[in-house]
């Protein structure tokens, strides 16, 4: 039985003019134990953008919570085009003496954390795991932090308080583009559900270095299937794609998408992550992606998902758009058994909707099933229902509301998928 998915968590961020400098640690930890006054939590993104873009079927990223608009990118996440670094800080607690290692539970992340990233981009982003191999005491009990999935602001902000002014003496965060908190997993006060990336609303200053925001990770050892990679998609402005019941606790967390992109689901047996994540992230450019403008039937191919840049056929298209509105989109790409997906239990046409003005954890993106009467894999799939989603090999799937009729015509031989609209 799978955990329920953390969110996570931000606090409004207020731009600052760039190169103003920020008072040291000290200083700065004064600023964030102001966080604790801030009960609500807010939206965080950049400014809306008008719809017009050179390229037609790009929607325009919107003020939604980590909106998947792809015409600009939000300056306030680093983006993952080269090598960032990221700093693991171990923490234990007075009232716990830890059973484990920091190199035990860096060999729960690294390098497989790394190896899914590296994948996932085609070789286009490095994950550089530096951690801190020793453990940074704090400075009261884990109880006493009453961490849980949603934590109390004020205690929220003691903790990460007490953890950067723990750290400072020993750990140099200026090398650090990511942080990962990582406490003690048999602490008695430690919640695995509370693991989440916080957001600052004003940078902390550490050893000349802003720090924007803090993955906080509360895993169990060994920890949950790619929990890692999913946390860090949202240092990246990825957003939830899993449905929140209106409780929060009872309901189906996977009838979005299912086990098709690792921030839908970290157990789910088809985790890359979309083509329309992997274009805002820059890991697809324009050249890969067909934009299928105007009524009438277009013929295309594209190539799996999966496939290496050296392997992938001539066209080199890995993902079609078709756009439905201002900030609406079809999606068309071809899903199969390799890479990241190699347990996946059906391969072929996946189709979904994309929409850049719904916020994270409110449907941006909606799989669209090819066979709804049916279901596969119930006993390993989060959500079986979608499991079989995709368009199989001469089958023609006709998109509900929107006169789009999709045909997965045949192969070629290099493996590519030729694909026919009608619109």
């Amino acid at each position: 039985m799978s955990r329920i998915p953390s969110p996570e968590v931000d606090v409004q961020r207020q731009q600052t003019p760039g190169g103003v400098e920020r008072a040291r640690l000290r200083g700065a930890v004064a600023a964030l134990t102001s966080l604790a006054a801030l009960a609500a939590i807010s939206l965080v993104s950049g400014p809306a953008v008008a719809a017009n873009s050179a390229v037609p079927c790009a929607l325009p990223r919107t003020d939604a919570h980590h909106s998947l608009g792809v015409d600009t990118w939000n300056p306030a996440y680093p983006r993952p085009v080269r090598t960032l670094n990221a700093g693991m800080v171990f923490l234990s607690f007075p009232d716990s003496k830890p059973a484990v290692t920091p190199d035990d539970l860096v060999a729960d992340y690294f390098p497989a954390t790394s190896r899914f990233f590296d994948q996932a981009s085609y070789g286009k982003f490095r994950l550089n795991a530096q951690p801190q191999r020793h453990w940074v005491r704090m400075p009261a009990a884990s109880t006493s932090y009453r961490i849980q999935r949603d934590w109390d602001p004020g205690q929220r902000t003691r903790y990460l308080t007490d953890a950067i002014r723990a750290a400072d003496a020993t750990v140099d965060f200026s090398t650090f583009d990511i942080v990962y908190l990582v406490a003690d997993p048999d602490a008695p006060g430690v919640d695995s559900d509370a693991t989440k990336v916080v957001n600052f609303d004003r940078p902390v200053r550490a050893d000349g270095r802003d720090i924007n925001r803090v993955v906080t990770v509360f895993e169990h050892h060994p920890p949950d299937r790619n929990v890692l990679a999913h946390e860090t998609g949202h240092v990246f402005d990825l957003p939830d794609l899993y449905h929140r019941p209106q409780d929060g606790k009872n309901g189906d967390w996977d009838t979005y998408v299912g086990d098709w992109d690792v921030m839908g689901s970290q157990f789910g047996t088809a985790p890359d992550l979309f083509g329309w994540q992997k274009w805002k992230l820059g890991w697809l450019d324009r050249q890969e992606v067909t934009c299928v403008t105007g009524d009438g039937t277009s013929r295309f191919t594209l190539e799996p998902l999966s496939a290496s840049l050296a392997t992938a056929g001539l066209t080199g298209k890995r993902l079609a758009v078709l756009r439905t509105g201002e900030d609406r989109a079809i999606a068309i790409e071809v899903r199969d058994s390799g890479g990241l997906d190699r347990a996946s239990c059906s391969q072929g046409l996946l189709v979904y909707r994309v929409r850049s003005g719904s916020a994270s954890g409110g449907g941006p993106v909606e799989v669209l099933d090819a066979h709804p009467d049916t279901e596969a894999c119930w006993e390993r799939s989060v959500h079986p229902a979608l499991a079989d989603a995709p368009i199989a090999l001469g089958e023609t799937f006709t998109v509900p509301g929107e006169g789009i009729r999709i045909e997965a015509e045949g192969r070629t031989k290099s493996g590519a998928w030729t694909v026919k609209v009608s619109y």
